[in-house]
């Protein structure tokens, strides 16, 4: 079917050269010469773009685009204008038009015009499908040329930005990526699984920042210069999730993005504790009894300590300081927190915990709702831009751009699409969680995860003895043989942590300067 153009323009006897010229290139043009006939026509017909003369008799161009919106919001108008005056640039900045020209206007203008609206998605996909074919081989030689740490890393970051990327391309080209994305997380299971145990034992410089540097390495030395700290952690945030939130801060802030890896199990009992700590789950056991919980007890119970450990982190560094921390689960508190943002820059470090990503999470493995509404990773990624354009956390950010202030964003863990069931076997004082499961006589296929033997080892809590952890790798989740289908359905693609993936582990680690 040829794209329809409807032209505007009360001296439109003129413009027949370059109407011609469009119609050789295989578009068709209808021409009228006011506002009332385009209204008529656009009752009539369809059309892919309107090309609209400022300057009309009668009802003029404005008067004639406000009309158009109001019948085809979605209809592409390109103003024609005389003038270069600020208010037409705004309008097309603003929306209401999707380009403006300057009179006079030539025929190859008019062509680039069409072209740069009309096939701007066409090529712009075209273009990425290329690029993408031709990066194929590079991830697949970085992956099987035995990456380390740092070059999970950049597969983790491009293998994201042509998620991202890809988002509108053929189904086919997409499988392709969804492919390489699997056996990306395949060999970094690998990866892990051999390498991690040696990270523990390892010197800094030999091992990648883990959960329990954040404070000493990067928050500790932004502090004493004047300036309040503040860090967000942002609970089961992944990677792709940040970059949606940083096109929205890009206004307010200069943004520098590191990475580091989360400790295992994935999980926030173990991974935030040890960020606020400063420690290894174990130890906050040995040295802080009565700061550890272990067991399968809701959130509340598990990190309810949180302040205490961050603060004795302070104490053992003979910093003395004053902190805030503050857990914002609903939305009632992250308003209340908002509202009054700036009386925090009165401490030296303020710490906050912003719930509102894991319990998108949860909720989607509940509600048959949510999954329909975001039904796959992008999906789910754009819900989250939308909690992020209107949450209490952007308001936060907004007010402490107006401030000479440190700020630090992460998060504890990621999360992944678990796609894949394994069966897995214990007895029945194991664990429930679906990414990473503890007890005794544990028993799973070896494939699917990484099974560990010595807790201790690992740096992990003993919670009886002789219990072992099993950690899932790739997208696989656990279920027991009883009730086997019952379960299966109901946690197939969910979103899950606690594993080890790239998804889960490899974590964002964000600076923002206030412009």
């Amino acid at each position: 079917m040829k794209v329809s153009i409807l032209w505007v323009d009360d001296e439109i006897d003129q413009l027949k050269p370059h109407m011609i010229f469009l119609e050789k290139k295989g578009y068709q043009v209808k021409p009228v010469t006011n506002g009332e006939d385009a209204l008529a026509m656009v009752a009539e017909e369809r059309f892919d773009i309107i090309f609209l003369d400022e300057q009309m008799p009668g009802m003029d161009g404005l008067a004639t685009l406000n009309e158009l919106k109001l019948r085809q919001p979605g209809i592409p108008v390109v103003m024609i204008t005389k003038s270069e005056e600020e208010e037409i640039m705004e309008d097309a900045i603003g929306g209401k038009i999707s380009d403006y020209l300057i009179k006079p206007v030539n025929p190859n203008q008019i062509l680039l015009t069409v072209k740069r609206i009309l096939d701007r998605s066409r090529i712009r996909n075209e273009k990425s499908a290329q690029s993408y074919l031709q990066s194929f081989n590079e991830i697949t030689a970085m992956i099987n040329d035995q990456p380390e740490f740092n070059d999970w890393i950049t597969i983790y970051r491009r293998l994201t930005g042509w998620h991202m990327e890809l988002k509108s391309s053929e189904e086919g080209l997409k499988q392709v990526l969804q492919d390489q994305i699997q056996s990306a997380n395949s060999a970094f299971g690998k990866y892990i699984e051999s390498e991690y145990y040696d990270w523990l034992r390892s010197g800094r410089d030999e091992r990648p920042m883990l959960s329990p540097d954040i404070i000493s390495e990067v928050v500790m030395p932004k502090m004493g210069n004047g300036k309040s700290t503040f860090l967000f952690i942002i609970d089961c945030m992944r990677y792709d999730q940040w970059l949606v939130f940083e096109q929205m801060l890009t206004p307010y802030y200069n943004i520098t993005t590191d990475f580091y890896y989360s400790i295992l199990p994935t999980a926030t009992p173990y991974s935030r504790n040890a960020i606020f700590s400063g420690l290894y789950p174990s130890q906050i056991e040995r040295h802080y009894p009565g700061l550890w919980t272990h067991g399968d007890e809701n959130e509340s119970s598990l990190n309810q300590h949180e302040a205490e450990l961050m603060q004795a982190q302070f104490d053992r560094k003979k910093m003395k300081v004053k902190t805030k921390y503050e857990k914002v689960l609903q939305s009632a508190e992250g308003k209340r927190i908002a509202e009054k943002i700036v009386n925090y820059t009165q401490a030296d470090f303020s710490a906050f915990v912003i719930n509102f990503v894991d319990t998108l999470v949860h909720t989607r493995s509940d509600s048959q709702v949510l999954k329909e509404i975001a039904p796959d990773v992008p999906a789910f990624r754009e819900l989250t831009r939308t909690w992020f354009a209107h949450s209490a956390l952007f308001q936060m950010l907004k007010k402490l751009a107006e401030r000479d202030v440190n700020i630090i964003i992460t998060t504890d863990h990621g999360s992944i699409r678990a796609m894949r069931d394994t069966k897995v076997l214990g007895d029945r004082d194991t664990s429930t969680s679906l990414r990473y499961k503890f007890g005794r006589h544990l028993r799973c296929d070896n494939s699917a995860a990484i099974f560990i033997d010595k807790p201790e080892d690992y740096f992990l809590p003993r919670s009886k003895m002789n219990s072992h952890y099993i950690i899932a790798k790739e997208d696989y989740y656990f279920v027991y043989p009883t009730n086997y289908n019952k379960f299966q359905n109901k946690y197939h693609d969910t979103f899950q942590h606690g594993g080890a993936s790239m998804e889960e582990m490899i974590l964002p680690l964000i600076n923002l300067q206030p412009k």
